[in-house]
């Protein structure tokens, strides 16, 4: 089936609207640009270099990076101060998926800088649910934890957590607000962890959760599924977590094995 590129947007009435494309693509390569230079901290506090020096700097307009300052806006990243230039105000904290750690683990450089607060912490009876992914039968106890987790003072996360009884219920004598779940299963309970099953999918934020997290409703979440086992392979954590889309961001290297070439393919395959 033979396809076709369009260079335009859709209008309203459905019609190609082609200024508009042309101008959308190079906007989002020079949003991408910029984006990676205020996760790289190249700008810090300064302002942003002013439109015109843009311009110069990626051989285009200023209509095209006044659209990818635009751009940058609507993700929350920057924001315009008349008189003094566009600033960054939102730089996302990163977390590494090469390994199994806490938030205060990815983050904590000894000035405090993850801080919870704990909204729910009983013991309360297993949903179907929650009782499969722990291997339970329904209605088992098991303790509920409830937390808003913020960096650096601002609101980045909101984390439910189902805890098996035994391991659940000693932790709601421990320093939940200052500590990771994870450091007190190890470090007080002397319970060795070791790996956990995530899933990852975007979300929007119900009132309820953009209240608690400073976000407006309907705004972009991560929300991250852990199912995380002990050293024996023990499920003892089921926990789902949701991250502030314009502060959080997670990264990982993947290694691809090798793949064995088909002898007997003769010919080369048909390109589509």
């Amino acid at each position: 089936m033979t396809g076709k590129t369009y260079s335009g947007q859709l209008d309203r009435g459905g019609a190609v609207n082609s200024a508009s494309g042309r101008r959308s693509a190079p906007a989002r390569r020079i949003r991408d640009v910029l984006r990676a230079r205020i996760r790289s901290g190249v700008y810090g506090n300064r302002p942003l270099p002013s439109e015109t020096q843009l311009a110069a700097d990626f051989a285009t307009s200023r209509n095209i990076v006044r659209d990818a300052l635009a751009l940058l806006r609507d993700e929350g990243m920057v924001d315009r101060v008349p008189g003094a230039g566009t600033f960054v105000v939102a730089d996302k904290a990163v977390q590494g998926l090469d390994r199994l750690r806490g938030l205060a683990e990815t983050f904590e450089t000894g000035s405090g800088r993850v801080l919870n607060t704990v909204l729910l912490a009983e013991v309360v009876p297993a949903t179907p649910m929650v009782a499969e992914r722990l291997e339970l039968e329904p209605e088992t106890p098991v303790v509920a934890l409830e937390r808003l987790r913020c960096l650096d003072g601002a609101p980045l996360s909101l984390d439910a957590s189902y805890l098996t009884a035994d391991v659940g219920a000693p932790l709601l004598g421990l320093d939940l607000t200052g500590c990771d779940v994870f450091r007190l299963l190890e470090a007080e309970l002397g319970l060795p962890l070791g790996s956990a099953a995530i899933s990852i999918e975007a979300v929007a934020a119900d009132p309820t959760v953009a209240g608690l997290l400073a976000v407006r409703p309907g705004s972009p979440l991560l929300l991250m599924e852990r199912l995380t086992y002990t050293e024996t392979g023990r499920p003892i954590d089921l926990e789902y977590v949701r991250y502030r889309g314009d502060r959080f961001s997670l990264s990982g290297r993947l290694h691809r094995a090798p793949v064995t070439p088909n002898r007997g393919v003769t010919e080369p395959l048909e390109r589509i």
